[in-house]
């Protein structure tokens, strides 16, 4: 199966715009059933409200029908039918008369983006409130406004959704991306889509890594799935949280809270053989969920792949991150760099060199070139450096950094020397790196 090209995966994007999502509910519900229908075997879960997750609880369930701002002259200044952004996710029902002062404090605009409508949330605690543009709201006339905002909040079920791959080992590699966000492009319909269209590719495959991928709202859909598999958290070995991946800005990267783990080097090989533009910023505990699997009491080995860091760009969390914001081109880009990631962390393994007395003769195990060529230079080079390195303290991924050479290359250099007697495998999990 060949990867959907970038205007299909925007497409997607574009579908998944107009859902009215949240951190629950039946916006959520309706966007699992879309990415499901991209990628077989979406398992849909449901948590009751309640239900505590370590220090957190399982909110109530928000449902938005519809909620309008109607002015005195009965032009309706904020719909939710024309943006979910229009009303404060969260808000609480309400239907009253106020007047243009009593109003105010509930009305929320950018003056440095006066044509945009803001992204506000109001999750764990009861309030109510409208987003529009400043140069809506600086023209409001003093008067009466009438507010109805048709919402239900109320116990029912926090819900996410989980793809899980089967590898040939119980080791998990993790794919994570958050489905609470409405109405923006990049943050984060971008993320369900890649992070989908990378699910439906690894079906293709025959992993080693069992791979789960999740899409759950932020913060908490990712402490709930953290609850929920005790048994399954210390098992992960690799993961990235997607986010914000459809921009025109360079693929930018978020170090692993420890650093120097096999997705942190996975990615810095693919991203150094790549001929485009690229970033890596330092680990922090502010941004997606990242911040969530490395927190001290799981501290996993899960990185931040991004374009534009969050916050960075004057779009984010606005009616302006909008369909002219993300790229075709970005999104098939970040889904190739997360292809070949994974691709980099499934083929890495540590060798021994069974003949690590001078060179081994490989003319006679068919394996030095007879024609010479750039590429078979290239193939001959990288049996060398995998011979020379493979001393069981040195695994694949380290012989790709040293060498310069693609992992692609140096896989497939250890593949053909490993067909011969001249390489044993040490460590039969291609996760491990001995210390």
């Amino acid at each position: 199966m060949s990867l959907p090209d970038g205007h299909e995966l925007h497409r997607r994007v574009a579908e998944l715009l107009p859902i009215p999502r949240s951190l629950t509910g039946d916006g959520v519900r309706r966007t699992l059933a879309v990415l499901g229908g991209w990628c077989e075997g979406l398992a849909v879960h449901e948590v009751p409200t309640g239900t505590p997750v370590f220090d957190w609880e399982v909110p109530q369930e928000w449902n938005l029908r519809r909620a309008t701002l109607t002015a005195p002259d009965g032009t309706v200044v904020a719909d939710t039918d024309t943006t979910p952004l229009a009303v404060v996710g969260y808000s609480e029902p309400v239907r009253a008369e106020l007047s243009l002062e009593q109003l105010r404090p509930r009305l929320h605009s950018l003056p440095d983006l006066p044509a945009a409508v803001p992204y506000r949330t109001s999750y764990y605690s009861r309030s109510w409130g409208f987003c529009l543009p400043h140069d809506v709201l600086q023209g409001l006339p003093e008067g009466t406004y009438r507010v109805s905002i048709d919402t239900t909040l109320q116990p029912g079920h926090l819900t996410y959704g989980e793809i899980v791959i089967p590898g040939t080992t119980e080791e998990v590699g993790l794919v994570s991306a958050h489905t609470c966000h409405p109405a923006m492009a990049n943050d984060n319909a971008s993320g369900m889509v890649v992070a989908t269209a990378l699910a439906a590719h690894l079906r293709t495959l025959s992993p080693r890594l069992t791979w789960h991928v999740l899409l759950a709202p932020g913060t908490i859909g990712a402490l709930v799935w953290l609850a929920a598999n005790p048994d399954l958290v210390p098992s992960v070995r690799a993961g990235v949280v997607l986010a914000g991946v459809g921009d025109a800005g360079p693929v930018t990267v978020k170090r692993t809270r420890r650093g120097g783990t096999l997705i942190d080097r996975a990615l810095d090989v693919v991203l150094r053989d790549r001929a485009a533009p690229s970033a890596v910023v330092p680990f922090s505990p502010w941004g997606y969920d990242e911040r969530q699997y490395g927190s001290p009491g799981f501290d996993l080995p899960v990185s931040l792949l991004m374009r534009t860091p969050h916050g960075s760009y004057p779009q984010y969390h606005t009616s302006a991150d909008d369909l002219g914001f993300v790229h075709p081109s970005s999104l098939r880009d970040s889904l190739e760099v997360l292809v070949d990631t994974v691709a980099a962390v499934e083929g890495n393994a540590t060798y021994r060199n069974t003949s690590p007395y001078g060179e081994p003769q490989l003319g006679r195990r068919g394996l030095y070139p007879t024609m010479g060529g750039r590429a078979a230079r290239t193939a001959q080079l990288a049996m060398l450096w995998v011979l020379n390195l493979s001393d069981g303290d040195h695994d694949l991924l380290a012989i790709a950094e040293r060498s310069g050479l693609a992992m692609a290359d140096v896989r497939a250099a250890a593949d053909a020397l490993a067909a011969t007697d001249l390489l044993e495998q040490v460590y039969p999990s291609q996760t491990r790196r001995p210390t």
